[in-house]
């Protein structure tokens, strides 16, 4: 088996383990499968699940795509491959919670491949976990980065966890709001020191997501909420839609390479809001959100 094979056989079966932990967690809803073909090359499994006790909307991508010209999105950071063939595989999830104290979520893993004349010329993997709240808890807040740092320890320890953490801050960050998507955890892009090393980093992060997540779903899925907190939840979600479809090199790589328009924008929250001029009332829960909207290095100051 090739090694790109080997990697493709770990994502399609995280994708697997994911739908079913996810729809355990929902206990209700279940994920209806989108088969598609990509004209150029390659396709993918969509599995979108709606409705749930837990999630208004759960969506989990798998594809295994190609072409024959990478776009202006990857080529303007890598010149050099300007006409080489690509070949990617991957697997992304994005879930939308019912419950506004249930924070939103964001994952992806990935691998990318460049190639001329059947030779491999360039492979890196990606990828990384972020999780954007709207009442944030500091418990869960740090709950989630120590995950990602004790995911990171057979990587590099405490120095992979805060150049990925730090990375992650840096890129989910909505430059004309001055503020941060979420409170951030890891991301990473074009690792290519090590094949088996990095593939096992990769694989770290993939099973690691569910340890950082679904305690949350548990700790938060019945916190009594009422019509204020849904409505802020709503226009909360509007930074999410703004990040997504003006900042990610994911969306804008998959729409300028000719990709599945549903399965791309499938991150999008089901119903959303946004409100001219809105100000939270002073030391208001809504209010608080902005103290967690910066980078800052939650294990330290809760182990300090």
């Amino acid at each position: 088996m090739s090694d790109f094979d080997r990697v493709r056989e770990y994502l399609s079966g995280l994708q697997d383990r994911l739908c079913a932990a996810i729809e355990q967690a929902d206990g209700e809803a279940r994920f209806a499968e989108d088969l598609w073909q990509r004209p150029e090359g390659g396709g993918g499994r969509t599995r979108i699940l709606r409705g749930g006790k837990v999630f208004e909307q759960a969506g989990i991508g798998f594809s295994d795509v190609s072409g024959t010209k990478l776009p202006p999105s990857a080529t303007a950071a890598r010149p050099e491959l300007a006409g080489a063939s690509w070949r990617a595989v991957g697997v992304s999830l994005v879930f939308h919670p019912n419950n506004p104290y249930l924070p939103t979520t964001h994952a992806n893993v990935r691998h990318f491949r460049a190639m001329r004349d059947g030779e491999t010329v360039a492979w890196w993997f990606g990828g990384g976990f972020d999780l954007t709240p709207f009442y944030p808890f500091d418990e869960d807040v740090r709950h989630w980065h120590r995950t990602a740092r004790t995911l990171c320890e057979p990587f590099g320890g405490e120095e992979r966890y805060q150049t990925h953490k730090r990375w992650c801050d840096e890129y989910f960050f909505l430059k004309h709001r001055n503020e941060t998507r979420g409170v951030g955890g890891l991301f990473f892009d074009d690792l290519h020191g090590d094949f088996e090393r990095d593939f096992a980093y990769q694989r770290a992060v993939g099973d690691g997501f569910l340890d950082a997540y679904l305690p949350l779903v548990e700790r938060r899925r019945d916190t009594p909420y009422g019509e204020r907190e849904r409505q802020f939840q709503l226009y909360r979600r509007g930074r999410y839609v703004e990040f997504n479809l003006v900042f990610d090199r994911g969306t804008l790589f998959g729409l300028q390479s000719g990709g599945r328009t549903e399965s791309i924008l499938m991150s999008l929250p089901p119903l959303v809001r946004w409100e001219y001029g809105f100000s939270p009332e002073a030391d208001s829960d809504e209010a608080k959100l902005a103290q967690y909207l910066v980078p800052r290095d939650w294990l330290g100051e809760a182990e300090a």
